[in-house]
């Protein structure tokens, strides 16, 4: 079983920023894949970053330059820093972890609740 808590959402004004963190825990051997997604209201979930073992980040071309997602692999932590927020980056964002399970040698798929960001003044 693979815990995924997402924290750090909030209300900030536009140009802002906001930092997002996401604990990922259970009994994991290593990560194939960390990293966030969003959905916003009325629209379907889209990719915002991901990094990807041996293959490096992908971002999401509407918050390229503008974001940066890193993780800390000693802790299981994924962050995603989010600057010069725009008014149409409000969403629910969800932090996602594809792990090897450690005992059972299964290839997880893990979702987080989620954090609401809303860019508003």
């Amino acid at each position: 079983q693979v815990q995924v808590v997402e924290s750090g959402g909030g209300l900030v004004q536009p140009g802002g920023s906001l930092r997002l963190s996401c604990a990922v825990s259970g009994d994991i051997f290593k990560f194939y894949v960390m990293g966030w997604y969003r959905q916003a209201p009325g629209k379907q979930r889209e990719l915002v970053a991901t990094i990807t073992e041996g293959v490096g980040t992908k971002y999401a071309d509407s918050v390229k330059g503008r974001f940066t997602c890193s993780t800390d692999n000693a802790q299981n932590m994924v962050y995603l820093q989010m600057n010069s927020l725009k008014y149409e980056d409000t969403a629910v964002y969800y932090c996602y972890a594809e792990s090897l399970m450690k005992y059972s040698g299964d290839r997880v798929q893990s979702w987080g609740k989620g954090t609401l960001v809303t860019v508003s003044t």
